[in-house]
């Protein structure tokens, strides 16, 4: 089977619609609502702490959030053109509609407007643009946090820098730190202090939840993950046992919540680690629990149409338990 050419420079890109059409499939907007949701549930408990009276904090960071992961999606397409060949065929840098060169220079334009920004963003009660630009270092978490996104990109994707998607188990924890946990840390940095064990408990359950879950997608990839050397959880132990490896992500994280609803937070035994409603956070725990053990039913029941089809039920309640899980923590700490 012959193999449209990957235009490298700036080559006239092949035309299959509008431009801002390419772009708008390009950057995979999809992936963007799991990110603002996070943002949107952690502007939700400065809410109803009443530190969330500057809206500038929540729009500067929705725009970063969305900024930043479109230069995750397009790093990632750039060092993966020849394994999307064979798992993604449409995506517009292998079918020529872009070049590689357009894609870099987009991509770290929308990390610039990412970054520099987020400097801006820090708590309450700095809230005049003096104050916010003269805080103290240790407030500007945001803007380190996002600094070390793009690190964890590169490890990720980089062969000169690791390249841990081809190195199994490290690649779900190059993903699980910054997108579970980080990401969550610099939300919560927008509307308080990040030196505090309340957002690295939260984290910890997404990120546990993400370093096992995100394999999900890579069942339906095994050719071209296979061709391309990454060797993922699938390609390493096998579609069955692949997926009765990834099943306590499903499951444990989300015991994690009754118990941080009740116990006392080690640095202030005044309140609990989550100070959100303990009854709506329990209720979580419990219908998260039995929903995940639903999902792992999905992926063990049959693992072998795991790889035979791209979005597999198990992979939608996976990125479904992500949205809800933004939403029911909103309206934990909201009510």
């Amino acid at each position: 089977m012959s193999r449209p050419p990957l235009a490298v420079g700036w080559a006239r890109p092949r035309a299959a619609g509008s431009a801002l059409g390419v772009l708008w499939r390009f950057s995979r907007p999809h992936t963007l609502i799991g990110t603002s949701l996070s943002i949107l549930a952690l502007y939700a408990i400065a809410i109803s702490a009443d530190r969330a009276s500057d809206v500038f904090d929540l729009v500067l960071t929705l725009l970063a959030g969305a900024c930043v992961n479109v230069f995750i999606v397009g790093i990632n397409q750039v060092m993966d053109v020849e394994i999307d060949r064979l798992n993604k065929p449409d995506r517009p840098l292998v079918t020529g509609e872009l070049t590689v060169r357009q894609v870099w220079i987009f991509s770290w334009i929308l990390y610039a407007l990412a970054l520099l920004p987020t400097w801006l963003v820090v708590p309450y009660p700095y809230t005049s643009f003096q104050e916010k630009l003269t805080a103290p270092i240790g407030q500007h978490a945001p803007f380190f946090i996002y600094l070390a996104g793009l690190l964890f990109t590169f490890i990720y994707s980089a062969p000169a820098l690791g390249r841990t998607k081809a190195r199994g188990m490290l690649a779900n924890w190059t993903i699980a730190i910054p997108r579970g946990v980080l990401l969550k840390v610099a939300d919560w940095g927008m509307v308080a202090n990040v030196f505090s064990t309340e957002p690295w408990a939260l984290g910890s359950i997404f990120g546990l939840f993400i370093l096992g879950a995100l394999s999900t997608k890579d069942f339906a990839d095994i050719e071209g993950d296979r061709l391309g050397g990454c060797r993922t959880l699938p390609i390493l132990y096998g579609p069955k046992k692949a997926a009765w490896l990834i099943r306590p992500s499903f499951v444990f994280p989300w015991l994690l919540l009754p118990l941080g609803a009740y116990l006392r937070d080690p640095q202030d035994p005044r309140h609990p680690i989550l100070t959100g409603d303990p009854r709506l956070l329990t209720a979580m725990g419990v219908l998260f629990t039995l929903w995940g053990a639903y999902t792992v039913w999905l992926l063990v029941r049959d693992p072998a149409s795991l790889t035979e089809t791209e979005n597999h039920p198990s992979w939608k309640h996976m990125y479904l338990m992500m949205m809800a899980a933004q939403v029911g923590f909103a309206l934990a700490y909201l009510f």
